[in-house]
């Protein structure tokens, strides 16, 4: 008599099968049965019918069909998991599961497409395909000019003309010419040899935005790729079938090798393969069930999916997006921690920031002053203490413009780089269809999205990382009594309690972190594929490094919103202006003031959700804009920057008109 072992929400169950014509369905039936039978507490559940659920095996974790037949399914004794819709996945057996939560039931299928040429691929975007916001088509002009190049490549190999990578090997084998029966193999075992990662594999949100890329780049018309196996990979991309892409093992060299060997692995059906449906399995079973096949490699078409940046350069593009929405919510904590300490908004001034007149620097102050001008939003803390003797603040508060400032200049910097490297080729050799020839380069070199004049990736996290370490000066001065006047470590009965006091600690322990991870990982190289690529960037890590750190910043950032929310308690019934108002209703939406001690860290990662989400930033916006439409002459000295640019082509909030601004 066969028996199955069922795992069921965290319970594992021996289910014993009379009858081998019995159904998947069945077993699955008969597993949340049992359940409900030993759980009292079950979820809700009264019984089998209300639940809908799926089944798994839990090696490969394969989905089944619920309607197969369990001896033509399974084998006797085998492991396999009911998954409840709405659950997440279990991780029992589950040797590499992608980071964060993925529900079965969240998961929707987008309807919207962007259609991409090669050339017009922005940071938002990709981002945005990367969270599968939307399915990839290819523009008419786009498919043209990938067929001509791959004439280009069929004419080669027709003639048995000697070129790299195409009727020769690679690297040192440079000079070995390939028989014309064995092209095809050439592809196959470049992709093979070359899938040689280690590490964690890239979450979901990654791997797409890794494919999406290699899309764009494939789509420009200069890798030699059939129009034929483009479609196939685009319609991958679309069905949501992310290859197993180990997260370390590129140089940054030619290209990002090992990452995207990986990815094409995948594509040509081997290795590990993960969607929402399936969960991880291996490769070939992920597409079949997709009603996909695996891609037939020709000539050429290997290295063309493989030899690129677009591991640093996808990175590098969630890096910057990152670091623009918490550099800009980074001003509207600053804000809300200056009134909470009773500081005074005249180094806010338009001449003083009008003299020395950086960008980052003026749009900061701009809105700082936007947020917290008593006069246009009334502010019952400010009132409180507006003939106070205080003439000037410390650096943390009245320094926030300059710091900030050149954060975001620097991010406005990187992101340049960044979005000319979204639509560059990077192959080698570049396939030149107008010239009937291909050429071999070096444009495969991770050096610009590595390094550039200043390191951009590098330069991006020394940059942000200046908002961690301001954050965690001002966290100090709201714990400390001596400095804010406000009780030691924003707690009642001190000593009892013990409040932000290891809050503080944690935001320290980041911040020393980050000074650790700041170090240029570009300024190395070592010489790799027997010397022939003897100078090499460490793009990727320098990306992955850029994301730790920018991780750590927003962390950071969100005890100081909490501590900065916590000293308004101390300071009631007076109010601050309307804006940061709004900002201290959203964190009380999801955090409770602290009356006594309590588990902190589920409300540092609310708060952190707050930010990731950029929620801070939705709530303070419109008062922002609104405040720089009623004050465009003062403003006149610099355009708004990308951030404002973006709400007001977006108007993503309206501000109620029922409201007093």
């Amino acid at each position: 008599m066969p028996r199955y072992t069922v795992h069921v929400r965290g319970e594992w169950l021996a289910v014993p099968c009379l009858d081998a014509q019995l159904t998947v369905g069945w077993l699955g039936r008969e597993a949340v049965r049992r359940y409900i039978k030993n759980k009292p507490d079950n979820g809700g559940f009264a019984s089998v019918g209300d639940v809908r659920f799926l089944v798994r095996r839990c090696k490969g974790l394969g989905l089944l069909d619920n309607e197969d037949l369990l001896e033509v399914a399974l084998e006797d004794n085998e492991f396999v998991e009911v998954v409840i819709e709405g659950d997440t996945m279990s991780p029992d057996f589950i040797l590499s599961q992608p980071e964060g939560v993925y529900l079965y039931s969240k998961y929707r299928e987008p309807e919207k497409y962007i259609a991409l040429d090669g050339d017009s691929l922005t940071t938002e975007d990709l981002v945005s395909l990367g969270k599968g916001h939307y399915k990839i088509k290819l523009t008419p002009t786009a498919e043209k000019k990938v067929q001509k190049s791959r004439e280009v490549i069929d004419s080669i190999v027709k003639e048995k003309t000697v070129v790299y990578g195409i009727t020769t090997g690679f690297g040192k084998f440079a000079r070995t010419v390939i028989p014309t029966s064995k092209l095809e193999e050439l592809q196959f075992n470049l992709v093979r040899s070359h899938s040689s990662g280690v590490g964690k594999p890239l979450i979901p949100e990654r791997c797409r935005m890794l494919l999406a890329l290699r899309i764009n780049v494939l789509a420009k018309g200069y890798s030699g790729i059939s129009l034929e196996t483009l479609k196939q990979v685009i319609k991958v991309f679309n069905a949501s079938c992310l290859p197993y892409i180990p997260e370390k093992g590129t140089v940054g060299a030619s290209g990002d090798l090992a990452p995207l060997s990986h990815l094409a692995l995948g594509l040509i059906g081997e290795g590990k393969m993960w969607s929402p449906k399936s969960g991880w399995a291996d490769a070939k079973y992920v597409l079949e069930a997709h009603g996909l096949k695996p891609v037939v490699l020709k000539p050429k078409e290997g290295l063309a999916l493989i030899n690129g940046t677009q591991m640093i350069t996808s990175l590098g593009c969630e890096a910057v997006e990152r670091a623009s929405a918490i550099a800009r919510q980074a001003d509207i904590v600053a804000a809300l921690t200056l009134e909470v300490l009773k500081g005074t908004t005249k180094a806010f001034d338009t001449d003083i920031h009008a003299v020395r007149p950086h960008r980052g620097q003026i749009e900061v102050a701009f809105r700082f002053r936007s947020l917290l001008d008593s006069d246009h939003h009334p502010s019952e803390i400010a009132e409180s203490h507006r003939f106070c003797d205080r003439v000037q603040d410390a650096y943390t508060l009245r320094c926030c413009p300059q710091v900030h400032g050149v954060v975001n200049d620097t991010i406005a910097f990187v992101k340049n780089i960044i979005t000319t490297e979204l639509n560059s080729a990077t192959d080698n050799p570049m396939v030149f269809a107008s010239r009937g020839e291909t050429v071999s380069g070096g444009n495969f070199h991770g050096e610009y999205p590595a390094k550039t004049l200043f390191q951009a990736l590098d330069y991006l996290a020394i940059g942000v990382h200046e908002l961690a370490a301001i954050s965690e000066r001002r966290i100090e001065r709201l714990c400390n009594p001596s400095l804010s006047e406000l009780p030691a470590f924003l707690v009642a009965e001190g000593g009892l309690n013990s409040g932000f006091m290891i809050a503080h600690c944690t935001a320290a322990a980041l911040v020393s972190e980050n000074k650790a991870l700041c170090h240029p990982s570009s300024v190395d190289s070592l010489s790799t594929s027997a010397a022939t690529e003897d100078h090499v960037s460490m793009g990727g890590w320098a990306a992955r490094k850029a994301l730790r750190v920018i991780e750590h910043v927003e962390q950071v950032l969100a005890i100081e919103l909490l501590a900065a929310c916590q000293g308004i308690e101390f300071l009631r019934p007076l109010k601050t202006t309307t804006p940061l108002e709004k900002v201290y209703d959203l964190v009380r939406s999801v955090v409770r003031p602290w009356i006594k001690d309590r588990f902190m860290a589920p409300d540092i990662e609310a708060a952190h959700r707050l930010l990731v989400e950029q929620k801070v930033w939705e709530v303070a916006a419109p008062y922002i804009e609104k405040y720089r439409i009623e004050h465009i002459p003062e403003s006149r000295p610099v355009s708004p920057t990308a951030f404002s640019l973006e709400f007001l082509q977006r108007k993503s909030t309206k501000i109620p008109e029922s409201e007093d601004l």
